[in-house]
């Protein structure tokens, strides 16, 4: 059963010409906005091998020499394919570490019971299944008091320095372009120091660690320690880092970018996947810095591009115009300016449709869905109970009105994203109902409300909820999912809660995908037989939970493939993107428009899940509420329509085609 389906998914294909440089001379054109060396992988494996390679040789090249390699290492999410590799290798090939130095990059101040340390997930990720000697493993003590930590910065400075300096560093990338834990606003002569962490770097370090209470503070290795390093390797995969690898490779130093100050340095390499790099120039714009090779995204990109920079809608830009920006291979590619804007011009008016299922009667030549059959039996699967009205609310309220049979499948019960004043308001309102209709007669109500109220009132920051409250909880979502489905006209009957397993841990940390997963929206896919599915391509998603269910449709849909299942042959697959981003111009297969009266009715839709407003666990650094968020982004999406010319709406919202693997 194949579970990492997603990771698969290649919107846009990248000739290997541009990652895969054949000669230095070619390397140095490609590379030419780039100010640190990055070698670019069409997947993390490969990526792994390569680090892995270089390590180990290292590793062997001291150990010849008899003498120690000093490593510090970081344990964000990007070194685990790694250590995983170099386990491996000491385990199958036989890689000695007895002659390593490690140094943890940091650790979390102050560590208490209960804490997560960085220490304990490199011991158990990597350290604890190779045969590096014990005593030559060195971590920062997150738990001494604050008067000795200065002192003790200083002496692991020292300590750093008795073994002849650091070797290499193996890190990743925060979202903020942390190394380390150093923060934006760190210096490049910044040593091993206390930090206070931001609520970006807590949030992205409570979703590596899975902890739920992290300490406030970090205890990092500075800047400086790190640049005076003899090799440096900063590892991410994925495209949620690819914003901020663009501007730490691209742009100019700056201490709002700790990262940047890699470009100091004369021995660093960035090692990043396909998806990583997907906002360099040579990936993104190659026609910047080479000559292409054309296909209809890479055009479509291309000419959306320049009507931005050039502030023009597509039917007006001229030979001029690309001539002076790089485009002049489109010219002559296909004559002029005036066949290129048109090509892209009916393209970009092709993806859009007021008929999400496809309009009955119609020709559907040129439309992004199919006429028939009709009407449609409809999926909509919802990662959290929440997601399909913040998603795709418009969409889905047209497909019930114009006669299709949709079901929405909550694949989550979301129950950890629900305030514990949510299950106070909730059991005042039973406790009432009891007093008021029975009297205060049963004893199990009473019993158990003030069993809650007395849990609720002890409760510290961090302590996990009873399985009592966890159901309350994903009973005040349910509850809200289904007044938004009534909302949307919607049977209750055709609203189904998967309750997927991986989820039920109580914490923000998840299980791994299962079978059982699948096998749950398996049932589901084989009972309703769809013809359309929707589901969740927030593979960015800052959470996690998104991909996950993700996963578990495709592996369900790839199940039903191999056997060979009639209905999936008349199925399409379209992905949507929730609150946090919108799919790029380029890769926009269907937008389907909204009226402010639709808008409108999608906020009411989103409002409908009153648990999730102001008081939400989960709303981010984002200060806008989730309505806000998917009505800017709706309209966003429409404006961009329109400032290349076509069609104005109020909003739209996107969708992509998956085709199964």
């Amino acid at each position: 059963m194949r579970t990492n389906l997603s990771s698969q998914i290649s919107l846009n294909h990248v000739s290997p010409r541009y990652y895969k440089p054949e000669n230095a001379v070619e390397r140095s054109v490609l590379t030419r906005l780039e100010k640190i060396p990055t070698d670019i992988f069409e997947t993390i494996e490969e990526g792994v091998r390569r680090i892995a390679d270089e390590v180990a040789a290292k590793i062997q090249e001291r150990q010849r020499e008899g003498k120690f390699c000093t490593l510090a290492i970081g344990t964000g999410t990007s070194l685990r394919p790694l250590f995983t590799e170099l386990v491996r290798r000491h385990k199958d090939e036989g890689l000695s570490f007895r002659n390593v130095v490690v140094f943890n990059l940091y650790e979390f101040y102050p560590l208490t019971e209960g804490n997560g340390s960085t220490f304990g997930q490199l011991n158990s990720l990597f350290l604890s299944q190779t045969d590096i000697d014990r005593q030559n493993v060195f971590t920062i003590d997150g738990s001494i008091p604050q008067n000795a930590i200065s002192e003790h910065c200083r002496l692991y400075e020292q300590r750093i320095q008795t073994f002849g300096g650091i070797d290499i560093v193996l890190m990743g990338i925060g979202r903020e372009g942390n190394i380390g834990m150093n923060e934006p606003g760190s210096h490049a002569s910044s040593p091993t120091r206390l930090i206070l962490l931001d609520a970006t770097s807590r949030s992205e370090a409570a979703r590596n660690w899975g902890v739920d209470n992290l300490p406030p503070c970090s205890i990092t290795m500075g800047v400086q320690t790190i640049l005076s390093a003899r090799k440096i390797y900063l590892l991410t995969w994925g495209e949620d880092k690819a914003d901020i690898i663009q501007k730490a490779v691209e742009e100019n130093v700056n201490d709002t970018l700790p990262a940047s100050f890699l470009q100091l340095h004369n021995n660093v390499n960035v090692c990043i996947d396909l998806a990583a790099a997907s906002h360099l120039t040579r990936i993104q714009r190659p026609w910047l810095v080479t000559s292409c090779e054309w296909n209809d995204k890479l055009i479509r990109s291309a000419i959306v591009w320049l009507c931005t920079l050039l502030n023009k809608p597509i039917l007006k830009l001229t030979n001029k115009d690309y001539n002076e920006n790089g485009l002049s291979e489109l010219l002559a590619l296909y004559g002029s300016a005036y066949n290129v804007n048109i090509k892209v011009f009916n393209d970009l008016q092709h993806t859009i449709t007021g008929w999400p299922g496809g309009k009955p009667n119609a020709d559907d030549t040129y439309r992004p869905e199919r006429a028939k059959p009709f009407p449609k039996r409809v999926v909509v699967f919802s990662p959290h109970p929440d997601d399909d009205v913040i998603s795709m609310g418009g969409t889905l309220r047209r497909l019930v009105q114009q006669g299709h049979e949709v079901h929405v499948a909550y694949e989550t019960s979301g129950n950890i994203a629900v305030g514990d004043e949510e299950v106070t308001r909730f059991m005042h309102f039973i406790n009432g109902f009891n007093q008021l209709f029975d009297n205060g007669q049963n004893e199990t109500i009473c019993n158990k409300y003030a069993e809650i109220k007395q849990f609720l009132a002890a409760k510290k920051e961090g302590d996990m909820d009873t399985r009592d409250i966890l159901t309350i909880k994903g009973l005040i979502r349910r509850g809200e999912a289904r007044t938004a489905c009534t909302f949307n006209n919607i049977p209750l009957s055709r609203c189904h809660f998967l309750d997927l397993p991986f989820y039920e841990t109580g914490k923000i940390e998840k299980n791994p995908i299962s079978e059982a997963d699948v096998e749950i929206v398996l049932n589901l896919l084989r009972e309703v037989k769809p013809h359309q599915i929707y589901v969740a391509g927030d593979l960015a998603d800052p959470h996690g939970t998104h991909r996950v269910c993700t996963d578990a449709v495709f592996a369900a849909i790839d199940e039903e493939k191999n056997a060979g299942a009639e209905w999936l042959k008349d199925c399409r697959i379209w992905m949507y993107r929730g609150a946090w981003a919108e799919w790029e111009i380029e890769n926009i297969e269907m937008a389907v428009p909204l009226s402010p009266e639709e808008l409108r009715a999608k906020r009411n839709s989103i409002l409908k899940h009153q648990s999730q407003m102001e008081s939400a666990p989960f709303l981010g650094n984002d200060e806008r509420l989730f309505w806000q968020r998917s009505e800017d982004r709706n309209r966003g999406t429409a404006t961009l329509y329109d400032h290349l010319g076509l069609a104005s709406y109020e909003a739209m919202e996107a969708f992509v085609e998956y085709k199964p693997i």
